[in-house]
């Protein structure tokens, strides 16, 4: 499958000439560096030093493969604004370059702000806190459902909606989020704590002391999770290893916690936990594939 491909017709369209350029060498500009200055919309905050000695040790041994693209800056006579390539304009202002090959497009802020989105989503490049600020950046800026942010960029509904979910984590648990000390399936847990303290505290030992997901879903879910006592002696019931592991997959699926209840003869009960009316009708639209909205009128 293309890049192309990935983004979805529309995009892919939109965005073909400045993610994959036909270059004409007669259209190619030697520009300063100094002359450059950074996308504001570009939805990533975090170049590692790693990554970017890498591309520079590349470009160092191979030449610059492909131009920067940029655009007249709006409000800077003579210079212009990064369109794409904000990655090949660091590794180049790291190895002392004083000027380098793009091509001038005309480009909206709108334009710029989905490609940035698209050109770090389609390297994998962005944490999740920075995806979802980019899906959230489409969905305000241009209207767009979940639905169709996730045909524009190529991922599933449930997997937009399920970063978006993150952007309502208090900050103090963000910060663990992006630094890597807990997963995105940690964080999704973390969700579910109201208390933004509790939420900040349970973060900090699932870092420290190194908790599974199902353990911080555990402590999430508080002395509920526990379920009713039992008589002293009494062992556990035996859980179904397919059961458990059916259960994993659709709280996957759902990004919250279910819990599947077997009884006598095969029979049992589905229980999905959702966390207000908004998280309602996500779980809703997740496992019947409609909006709330449709079925209420």
């Amino acid at each position: 499958m293309t890049r192309r491909d990935r983004l979805g017709k529309g995009l892919g369209a939109l965005l073909g000439q400045y993610l994959e350029p036909q270059v004409d060498e007669t259209e190619l500009r030697r520009i300063r560096l100094t002359d450059i200055v950074p996308n504001p919309l570009q939805p990533r905050r975090n170049f590692t030093e790693a990554e970017l000695a890498e591309l520079a040790a590349s470009i160092r041994e191979n030449g610059l493969l492909q131009p920067l693209v940029v655009r007249p800056a709006p409000d800077a006579p003579d210079r212009f604004e990064l369109v794409a390539g904000e990655r090949r304009y660091r590794a180049i202002a790291s190895l002392g370059w004083d000027d380098a090959p793009a091509l001038v497009r005309d480009a909206t802020d709108d334009t710029i702000l989905v490609l940035a989105l698209v050109e770090n989503l389609q390297r994998e490049s962005l944490n999740p806190l920075e995806e979802a600020e980019g899906y959230r950046a489409l969905t305000d800026r241009f209207s767009m459902s979940q639905s169709d942010v996730a045909r524009a960029v190529g991922k599933d509904r449930s997997t937009v909606s399920n970063l978006l979910r993150l952007l309502h984590l208090p900050p103090s648990v963000r910060k663990f989020l992006e630094s890597g000390e807990i997963s995105m399936g940690h964080a999704r847990a973390l969700l579910a704590v109201p208390d933004p303290v509790k939420a900040a505290d349970l973060a900090r030992r699932a870092a420290r002391e190194g908790w599974s997901v199902r353990e911080v879903e555990r402590r999430a879910a508080g002395p509920a999770a526990e379920g009713p006592s039992r008589r002293p002696g009494r062992p556990p019931a035996a859980i179904d290893p397919v059961v458990r592991a059916l259960e994993e997959a659709l709280q996957d699926a759902l990004s919250t916690r279910v819990n599947v209840k077997r009884g006598r003869k095969g029979k049992g009960v589905i229980e999905i936990t959702f966390h207000g009316p908004e998280d309602f009708e996500r779980v809703f639209t997740l496992v019947t594939g409609k909006d709330a909205s449709e079925v209420v009128g």
